[in-house]
């Protein structure tokens, strides 16, 4: 398979990379040849650590490297049997790629997006062939990450969204098939985990450090909230945040925090900027600072542990409520939700596997006890979880 990649960014190399290494023949387009060239260093770089490692020989990091070609031109795509886009998150700038790379390629060419958020159908109504368009969302670091969402705009064709689909599979990556609605999987339902460890923070129930322990030692996430939006860039999740908000018509659940948005104007990005909810030093480790932020257990006092367990309890049931929602409105499978937020931000379990262990009564006592306190729509239950605690039925 020839397939076309566009964007020399970190996103781009990373489908790059994987496309190659799965056999296909790659050429990857930024109209910066400097960015070009920074991007075959660095996969230089990557696959030599790989065999440092021992997972690559050198044949291998050489028929990889071989798979790709880096050119300036989008008419160097016209071959592709697949492009996809991996390039800023604006969607005017996007149709306008899209539309120019439509008058090169063959009419049996798919064009997919790897947009988190933005609208495939929107993007695909810039096609004189909308059907042929497709939402191809990878995580970062692309490589790494199992998760690939396949996301149909109303116009994609069946044949489209299965050679999709077997593409990506064919490409050894977990497929979670996701409609096309804000933030499609992933990006909708991972909101609460930072938008209401950021509504705990703003109400003065605890500092960053120790709600990202009260998730790492109780809930054993890999990294907290604050931990995790540092990583990411708050320029980045913020933008996310706000998108997301707005294509669901505001609804409060999605409401972004101003406290992430004065982090991000004051330019506190985290990591990338050594300082955000964290300070860095120039190599992006983390420098400690507070008591708070050195402890990693909660175990000084059962204040303390009382407090991480209810700080846990709060965002995990926002979590898992937002999951079942997802369900109720038919975003994707049971399965498709879990196996995303599992294999796609490395949650330590799927949510609405962990509804059924924590038990739906429970999700439904949890969620009206924050309503009645709050009487804000932030915290209404999802009907679905309603249902199943009225007629007893679990998840799987």
């Amino acid at each position: 398979m020839k397939v076309g990649i566009i964007g020399g960014g970190t996103m781009g190399s990373g489908i790059a990379q994987v496309a190659a290494t799965s056999g296909c023949t790659v050429k990857l387009y930024d109209t910066n040849q400097t960015a070009l060239d920074k991007v075959e260093a660095a996969l230089d770089k990557i696959l030599s650590r790989l065999i440092e490692k021992g997972r690559i020989d050198s044949d291998e990091k050489n028929r990889i490297q071989s798979n790709i070609n880096y050119v300036d031109n989008l008419k160097d795509l016209a071959d592709s049997n697949l492009t996809i886009e991996a390039i800023i998150e604006n969607i005017d700038i996007k149709k306008k790629v899209f539309s120019e790379l439509e008058s090169y390629v063959s009419d049996d060419c798919i064009i997919a997006s790897n947009t988190s958020s933005l609208s495939i159908a929107s993007i695909a109504a810039s096609l004189k062939k909308p059907e042929r368009c497709v939402g191809i969302h990878f995580f970062n670091p692309a490589p790494l990450m199992k998760l690939v969402e396949v996301i149909p705009a109303i116009q994609t064709s069946e044949e489209v969204l299965q050679k999709s689909i077997q593409t990506i599979s064919d490409w050894k990556k977990v497929v979670a098939v996701a409609k096309d609605t804000p933030g499609f999987i992933v990006n909708r339902v991972a909101r609460p985990f930072y938008g209401e460890a950021l509504r705990i923070y703003e109400e003065g129930i605890a500092d960053f450090a120790t709600i990202d322990n009260a998730m790492k030692t109780i809930g054993k996430f890999r990294m907290g909230p604050f931990e995790l939006m540092d990583f990411i860039g708050n320029d980045v999740n913020y933008v996310v945040t706000e998108t997301v908000f707005t294509a669901f018509y505001f609804d409060p659940r999605y409401k972004p925090a101003f406290t992430q948005k004065r982090f991000a104007e004051a330019g506190y990005l985290g990591r990338k900027s050594g300082k955000g909810y964290y300070n860095y030093d120039k190599n992006g480790k983390r420098v400690i600072q507070s008591d708070s932020e050195e402890s990693q257990n909660i175990t000084s006092s059962a204040v303390e542990r009382s407090l991480a367990q209810k700080i846990f309890d709060r965002v995990l049931v926002m979590l898992i409520n937002e999951a079942a929602d997802a369900l109720f409105f038919n975003i994707a499978s049971a399965e498709d939700i879990d196996n995303a937020m599992t294999k796609g931000v490395n949650y330590p379990k799927g949510l609405l596997a962990w509804a059924d262990e924590k038990g739906i009564d429970w999700c439904v006592n949890k969620m009206d006890g924050l309503y009645n306190e709050y009487h804000e729509d932030r915290y209404r239950c999802s009907p679905l979880l309603r249902k199943m605690n009225r007629e007893s039925k679990t998840f799987f």
